[in-house]
């Protein structure tokens, strides 16, 4: 199953493409150097006989048809020349003298150099010799042909020629192997995937895909599906919540109006009652309302349909129009909001959601914090990143908690009998993620410190208000 998978892959395609022209470039190569150096050889082995050429056609000038056949004899006499051979004919092609007896039946009547292959030049010899030949013509009509041994060369060519073939085979053997193993392991990896991929549609998103650790990229690849399977499985996990906590919350408010209603159906009230039945009514449908929006507006940040609003503003200027607006709050509450700010800390971001998200986080340590407590708002530049920190003097928030305290509707048990809906922290989460923040939670000793870290501004993003989107400045800003 694999093993066609496997053939049939386009990896494997593509890989014996790539050895098909790796392997043509090298045998181009090859053959080159082979070519060159076989003709290097040839030229090497050309001198000498040229230098003997030469001077067997001084000879000749000098001392005539007899001088030459003198040398001839002496050399053929030398044993230093035993693997030469001299033919000398007239003009007829007949012996004149020479270890060869008779004209070589291959060899052309002009004038140049030739090899000779598959004749025996000697008599009696006992294999064929391969010779590399000079003919020249003399003045008076006769031909003369020097040649050498050229055997050496010839066992050099074939050496080299399987030594090349070796390799080839050896090469061709070697990639395909290669190709198929690679193309092999990445079908593997791939088919992991899949069968993954077919297990989480058949039962759920419970499955991942396994690692060999290994580091490789297939390992990268996998780590981040398996990343993005989490996320998904977050996102299923917190609409489902969503959806139980959304029935929970509003199935309170529904029944009470149609208890309401049911009695005004059913029993004759007089005008005030009508009035009274009317106005808890409405109450209890701007609750709903309101969570609906707020839900509605946190699936919009979330979706960063806002980032066409970013700009460069001051957050210390943000965070004192917040203190200004809860300072009534806090003084009827009793408590006490300290702000320590500095002059100007710029951030680049959506200014409305910033005030929002500000104005949660204050509004929950006025209404979480110590009666007649302090509240301290802090905001600063540490090493050029913009911090935002809020202090209080209540109990806090248990460290298990703290990541759940962001999701929707999610509220700590002591809270629940408190007024809000839980999607106060759910929106500051959605606005720091927005805008590239992190949260950051820690004990006060009493109470709680939530810090905005922003990340440092580095360019200015010019832009308009909207102003549709203004209306949602104020509009919920205690969730």
């Amino acid at each position: 199953m694999l093993l066609s998978k496997t053939l049939r892959s386009s990896t494997l395609k593509l890989a014996f493409i790539y050895v098909i022209a790796f392997c043509a470039a090298i045998f181009g190569l090859l053959g080159y150097v082979y070519w060159s150096t076989v003709n290097y050889l040839y030229q090497i082995s050309d001198r000498p006989i040229s230098a003997e050429s030469a001077l067997l056609t001084k000879v000749y000038a000098t001392g005539g048809r007899e001088g030459l056949i003198t040398l001839i004899n002496r050399r053929l006499a030398d044993a230093y020349f035993n693997d030469w051979w001299y033919l000398l004919v007239d003009h007829s092609l007949d012996y004149v003298a020479g270890n060869v007896k008779s004209w070589p039946p291959s060899l052309r009547a002009t004038e140049g150099w030739s090899t000779l292959a598959s004749v025996a030049w000697q008599s009696g010899a006992a294999r064929p010799l391969s010779m590399r030949v000079k003919h020249q013509l003399l003045p008076d009509g006769d031909h003369l042909v020097l040649g050498r041994d050229i055997e050496y060369l010839d066992r050099f060519g074939r050496r080299v020629t399987i030594g090349l073939a070796s390799a080839a085979i050896i090469f061709l053997i070697l990639a395909a192997a290669a190709g198929i193993s690679t193309s092999r392991r990445s079908v593997a990896r791939i088919e992991a995937i899949n069968a993954t991929s077919r297990e989480i549609m058949r039962s759920g998103l419970g499955e991942r895909i396994p690692l060999r650790g290994t580091g490789d990229e297939w390992d990268g690849l996998a780590e981040n599906l398996n990343s993005m399977l989490d996320r998904i499985e977050e996102l299923v996990e917190t609409n489902r919540q969503v959806s139980d906590n959304v029935a929970h919350d509003l199935r309170t408010p529904l029944t009470r109006m149609r208890g309401r209603l049911e009695r005004a159906c059913n029993q004759r009230l007089d005008l005030s009652h009508y009035r009274s039945l009317v106005n808890d009514t409405i109450s209890d449908l701007d609750e709903i309302l309101t969570t609906f929006s707020s839900l509605l507006r946190i699936s919009q940040i979330e979706a960063r349909d806002r980032t066409a609003a970013f700009r460069n503003t001051d957050l210390s200027e943000i965070v004192r129009e917040v203190v200004e607006l809860f300072e009534p709050a806090a003084e009827e509450a009793g408590v006490r909001l300290q702000l320590s700010a500095d002059q100007t800390v710029p951030v680049v971001g959506d200014r409305d959601l910033l005030f929002d998200a500000i104005s949660n986080l204050v509004d929950n340590a006025i209404k979480h914090g110590r009666d007649r407590g302090e509240v301290w708002i802090a905001v600063a530049r540490c090493t050029d990143e913009p911090v935002l920190s809020i202090c209080d003097q209540g109990p806090g928030i248990p460290i298990e908690e703290r990541t759940h305290v962001l999701r929707r509707f999610y509220r700590l048990e002591r809270s629940r009998n408190r007024p809000g809906n839980g999607l106060g922290l759910s929106l500051v989460a959605a606005v720091a993620n927005l805008h590239n923040a992190h949260i950051v939670m820690a004990d006060n000793s009493p109470g709680l410190r939530i810090e905005l870290h922003f990340p440092i501004p580095r360019r200015a993003v010019p832009s308009t208000f909207d102003q549709q989107e203004q209306s949602w400045a104020i509009g919920i800003n205690r969730l």
